[in-house]
């Protein structure tokens, strides 16, 4: 039978939740995570259709180092969730390119090995690489890891070292595509983390995909003795005395526990609260979200002549206009994943895959019908997906048409259903919680909303918040 108290409560299982009980039942605490949905991974996650698993999320791991590097993200995750390197088995990208113009006329390659992106710069835009080698010094100098550091534009910072406009968008797109909540800026701390995670570090995946990652996450929280109880939201936080007092679960159910760690979000925390707390809530909603559509081929995406990237991240217009669309898509800009381009040791992935995501506008998906909205989706992703195609090498319609055995796709409507973001904002809230405290003294947010970005940073995030809060007591309030 299910116990009714707890040293620790954890919302949701996703990768910051199911890091920070990891951590935390390390340490012998009475520990449960409790997650609404049936699959774990939340932002991070798999779903299986008409008999085939689709990753959701995972385009790339960022913050890939080979062996042997010390003092990264990666080599901190590990350690501290006693994770062996081997059982993530990380096979490194190919190469992507940042691709800018109305047929990405302007491109910047990148990989692994960062001298690649910096040649390219030098060579593209040579009057460019003094200011962009302070800011790289700028950006390696920066404490990016730091609970209490003041929030500074990344705008402004970025602008006191670069001066052209295209260089500038070209690398703000693929740090905001991959991170970033606010619309056409970054706090620079989070600037900071994505360009490390991304530039300075780099992409992998797991053969298997997002999957392999989370078998070995369950198995790790299993082993040290974590309770996980599956299609048991939280529906309530009952506040008492300036505590989160009591949590009452969707069945209805009432927990007790010691310290609350959230991982729904600031604003879905917020809400969550009893009494709740709207205002706060309403002042700090994420707003930016996405369409993504997945074809899954018969063929590596190489047999098409798409061999050479495994990412790209492409913009057709004069300026690059990171902001929530007034259209229900934003064709102007997006990216393409293949995850067959990944150096996968002379193994193939089964099947080819060919992803594309683009800006989306929640309120213009929210309450379609159930007709118009399977239409719309069928639209969006024919428009979607030719114009990803503009970037690509070029590939005979038939011949794809031919290669393409099924097709899916999400949106903005999809995400708030399975995650629970309001507005089906990827990132969350644009302005991040770094210390992960509430307005309660035992109720404290990790993931997301407290700020560490990517796969490696949300298992951070709930490494870092259940170090800070539970494992050494916090900060005076």
């Amino acid at each position: 039978m299910n116990d009714s108290r707890y040293e620790v409560a954890i919302i949701g299982a996703g990768m910051s939740g199911l890091a920070a009980g990891i951590r935390l039942a390390h340490f012998g605490k009475k520990v449960c995570i409790f997650e609404r949905h049936n699959a774990p991974g939340g932002l991070n996650s798999f779903y299986s259709f008409a008999g085939r698993k689709y990753d959701v999320g995972l385009h790339a791991m960022t913050n890939y180092v080979p062996p042997g590097v010390k003092g990264t993200p990666l080599g901190k995750l590990l350690r501290q969730l006693r994770i062996d390197r081997e059982e993530f088995a990380l096979c490194p990208q190919k190469q992507s390119r940042i691709a800018f113009g109305p047929r990405g006329e302007t491109s910047l390659r990148f990989t692994n090995d960062f001298a690649v992106l910096e040649a390219e710069v030098a060579a593209r835009f040579p009057a460019q690489i003094d200011g962009w080698r302070g800011l790289v010094q700028t950006v390696r100098a920066y404490d990016d890891v730091s609970l209490d550091a003041q929030p500074v534009s990344a705008r402004e910072v970025v602008g006191r070292h670069l001066t052209d406009p295209l260089l500038t968008d070209m690398i703000f797109c693929p740090l905001m595509y991959y991170g970033s909540a606010q619309e056409r800026d970054m706090e620079f701390g989070q600037f900071v983390i994505m360009f490390k995670a991304l530039f300075l570090e780099g992409f992998a995946r797991p053969f298997e995909g997002v999957r392999l990652i989370l078998r070995v996450l369950l198995e790790k929280y299993r082993a040290a003795g974590g309770e996980r109880r599956m299609k048991c939201g939280v529906a309530k936080i009952i506040e008492h005395e300036g505590r989160a007092a009591r949590l009452i679960l969707d069945n209805g159910d009432e927990i007790a526990a010691d310290q609350v760690i959230s991982s729904a979000g600031f604003a879905e925390t917020m809400r969550l609260c009893e009494p709740a707390h709207l205002a706060e809530a309403g002042q700090n909603t994420g707003a930016l979200s996405f369409i993504e559509t997945i074809s899954v081929l018969n063929r590596p995406p190489a047999a098409l002549g798409w061999s050479d990237d495994t990412i790209v991240f492409f913009n057709d217009s004069e300026r690059f206009d990171y902001a929530r669309p007034a259209d229900q898509v934003d064709l102007r800009s997006g990216v393409v994943c293949l995850p067959n381009n990944f150096d996968f040791a002379g193994a193939e992935l089964p099947e080819g895959i060919f992803r594309v995501t683009c800006l989306a506008n929640f309120d213009r998906w929210a309450s379609l019908p159930e007709t118009v909205y399977q239409a719309d989706k069928q639209r969006w992703f024919a428009a979607a997906t030719r114009s990803a195609r503009r970037f690509l090498p070029a590939a005979d319609d038939g011949a794809l048409a031919a290669a393409t055995i099924t097709t899916d796709m999400f949106t903005p409507r999809t995400i708030r259903k399975f995650t629970g973001h309001l507005n089906g904002a990827i990132y969350g809230a644009p302005n991040k919680i770094r210390h992960g405290r509430t307005h309660l003294k035992n109720l404290f947010l990790c993931g997301t909303d407290q700020g560490f970005l990517g796969i490696v940073g949300a298992m951070l995030s709930g490494i870092s918040m259940a170090n800070y809060h539970v494992l050494q007591g916090g900060a005076p309030r």
